[in-house]
């Protein structure tokens, strides 16, 4: 496993493949173990976005009872960020990888 690897995103709460050479010099095996890995990560995806949208759900119920304009602001700044988050985990969803192509969208 020297020429890739899974390494955990803090922001994103998956991990991410990193992948030390060219796809398409990955032989077979290496390909099958890569996507094979990928799409298990990748199947929880869509839970995490949930976990995600539920808590910009919480912060925009506290921001619609919020007076104080300086929380007001942190509580819009969190949520624009974990909208980027969401954002970030659809892009990386709808990265696929074929086993028998020389091709990746990883």
């Amino acid at each position: 496993m020297g020429n890739h690897e899974f390494r955990y995103n803090e922001r994103l709460g998956i991990k991410l493949p990193e992948l030390y050479k060219p796809y398409e010099s990955f032989s077979l095996e290496e390909r099958t173990e890569i996507v094979t890995v990928w799409e298990e990560i990748r199947g929880r995806i869509p839970s995490r976005v949930i976990e995600l949208e539920r808590v910009i759900e919480d912060k925009l119920h506290r921001l619609a009872d919020e007076e104080d304009f300086g929380v007001s602001c942190l509580l819009n700044g969190e949520i624009a960020d974990l909208a980027s988050v969401i954002n970030d985990l659809h892009i990386w969803y709808r990265m696929q990888a074929d086993v028998n192509s020389n091709k990746v969208q990883l």
